[in-house]
């Protein structure tokens, strides 16, 4: 029963990158600035690869977190303590600031965006119900 729940993509993170990259691309490339642009379509690839790949797989045992190539982390759902929504700016495989904290073992967390934030709550409380979730939004209770 592994179910994948793909990361939102939140338009306040994707607009000003888009913006950043995209300017400093044509810049580069009107000032024929080949080693800066072949700098930016890499770092460009890299962040666009991040953002398609980052998805959370819940599965009977485990919640299952993947963003890019360097982030992958597994956490049993029975040490899930808590899910409190949060718009914290922390670095974190979120790709919107439409964000839920996973609170695991004694002092871990996980920051997560997933797009379904109710399904997915609810697939965690499947396996694990004593997993507290804390909601500030009521168009996410459902």
């Amino acid at each position: 029963m592994n179910i994948v729940f793909k990361s939102k993509l939140g338009l306040e993170l994707v607009i000003p990158l888009a913006i950043i990259l995209g300017g400093m691309g044509i810049l580069f490339l009107l000032q024929g600035i080949w080693p800066g642009l072949v700098i930016i379509l890499g770092t460009s690839a890299f962040i666009i690869h991040t953002f398609l790949s980052t998805e959370y797989t819940v599965d009977a045992s485990y919640l299952r977190v993947r963003s890019g190539i360097f982030f992958n982390k597994t956490i049993e759902i029975a040490s899930i303590r808590k899910v409190e929504e949060t718009n914290t700016l922390l670095s974190s495989p979120a790709m919107s600031l439409d964000r839920l904290e996973v609170f695991y073992n004694r002092f871990d967390s996980v920051i997560v965006s997933p797009k379904e934030k109710a399904a997915f709550i609810r697939q965690l409380q499947a396996v694990n119900d004593r997993i507290e979730v804390v909601l500030h939004d009521k168009s996410t209770r459902s």
